[in-house]
């Protein structure tokens, strides 16, 4: 590995085993598992005295199904970068940070890492619950190689940073998540890895330890040392890297500069029009959502939507013409929150037809204005009285790009923790001067 080359993956895989039951109650009581229990032993005693026949029939009522959650990822990483990993959720970008961390093993290929690795993966990473955040920090520091003498040293900088001072003698089990994630990142980031490994955890932080985490992130890469950083915010993706890595099922799908790879991110859910992420089936299985597509004024698929016009959806559907079937899209911003809806029966009071096939839906939504950033529609079918058919989560991403407050979107809705609807006024703006001691009123008008 050169000198300046601190990570180099080669062939990573990872693979788990699934296992389905071909046969499943929905509901399980207690009686059910004590019952189970005792006929699973009986057929195993069986099975053992007719040589296995017991476990060949237990077998045929189970499978065991191959998911290769990272498959053939390869690139290498140089000394002070900053490198975003994005994709759709399930895409492996946890897995293989979690590869790169060394928390778990690949089961094909290898990786070499240069230098200490910090990682906040999950919330509250390297910590024991029962264990005051002071002496956590002391502990965390130790697990990432550090003196006593330089966690002394930093232990003032990180307490203030996380802002946990009040209770910083407090078992961390009594922590919210956000002081947990606050405290967490701190010791991470401020006890000077090489490597430091951040994955979308700090959403569960507020909009103003978001701000200072990124601001952190951009000092630590600034003095020389590599982040890893996953998040499906794109402003921030965008603000703190110069170069992302594309996942998609498990595999690099493009690796190069920042914008080039939010494009190619963007590209992959538009363009799938046959819907290839994970759809759930309810009770019913009366229809199945084959593609959704977000177009423009000409029926061409688009990947991004310019605040305060229609949206424009065509989602296609195969129906075996139950009655009384309804479609639901629920609109979600960048951390995953819904913030709308739209359903087909209860705001036009119309239905699915009534008939055996296969239809193609076009939908004009009211225009919106959104703020700048990444949003997703999951979409259902449902029967009517709530019950869901078929559900379809994160079936379609776009993005709404930055573009003049005059045209609706707002970068810094988003960013900045303002929320992802902006408000423009339907009118001019006045200001009148209120008479004080009986002088003049004076009127003026603000564009």
């Amino acid at each position: 590995m050169s000198g300046d080359v601190v990570i180099r993956a080669e062939g990573l895989g990872k693979k788990y085993e699934i296992g389905h039951e071909t046969e499943r109650e929905h509901y399980t009581a207690l009686r059910d598992v004590v019952a189970n229990g005792a006929r699973r032993l009986l057929t195993s005693v069986a099975g053992a005295l007719r040589q296995g026949a017991g476990p060949e029939r237990n077998a045929a009522r189970n499978s065991v199904e191959d998911f290769w959650a990272l498959k053939d990822v390869s690139f290498e990483i140089r000394r002070g970068e900053v490198v975003g990993f994005i994709g759709r959720n399930g895409a492996g970008k946890s897995t293989l940070l979690k590869v790169l961390s060394r928390i778990t093993e690949p089961t094909e290929g290898r990786v070499v890492i240069k230098g200490r690795v910090a990682s906040l993966l999950e919330v509250g990473t390297g910590f024991h619950p029962e264990l005051t955040g002071r002496e956590n920090i002391y502990l965390n520091g130790a697990i990432l190689g550090m003196t006593r003498a330089e966690i002394r040293r930093k232990f003032d900088e990180i307490v203030a940073f996380a802002e946990v001072e009040r209770f910083l003698d407090t078992p961390v089990k009594r922590f919210s998540s956000g002081m947990y994630v606050r405290l967490a990142f701190a010791v991470a980031a401020h006890l000077e890895p090489e490597i430091l490994v951040v994955d979308e955890v700090l959403a569960v932080g507020d909009a103003e330890f978001q701000r200072r985490c990124l601001g952190k992130m951009q000092e630590v890469s600034r003095g020389g040392r590599t982040v890893l950083f996953v998040s499906h915010n794109m402003a921030a993706v965008k603000s703190l890297t110069g170069r992302c890595i594309v996942l998609n099922a498990g595999e690099k799908r493009f690796d190069g500069p920042t914008e080039q790879a939010i494009d190619s991110y963007i590209a992959l859910g538009s363009a799938n029009r046959v819907a290839d992420v994970p759809a759930v089936s309810g009770k019913g299985t009366h229809t199945q959502i084959k593609s959704v597509a977000l177009v423009d004024d000409h029926g061409a698929p688009i990947s991004t939507y310019m605040s305060g016009s229609p949206i424009r959806l065509e989602i296609e559907f195969m129906t075996d013409g139950t009655k009384s079937l309804s479609v639901e899209i629920l609109l979600s911003d960048h951390t995953k929150a819904k913030i709308g809806l739209a359903s087909l029966h209860q705001f036009q009071g119309r239905t699915l037809p009534e008939e055996a096939g296969t239809f193609l839906c076009k939908i004009v939504l009211e225009p919106m204005h959104l703020a700048a950033g990444m949003y997703s529609f999951d979409v259902t079918t449902s029967n009517v009285n709530d019950t869901w058919d078929h559900y379809v989560p994160d079936a379609l991403q776009f993005e709404v790009p930055f573009s003049n407050p005059a045209g609706g979107a707002w970068n810094f809705l988003q960013s900045y923790g303002y929320g992802a609807l902006a408000m423009p006024f339907t009118s001019e703006v006045t200001f009148t001067e209120l008479a004080v001691c009986g002088s003049p009123v004076r009127q003026g008008v603000g564009g």
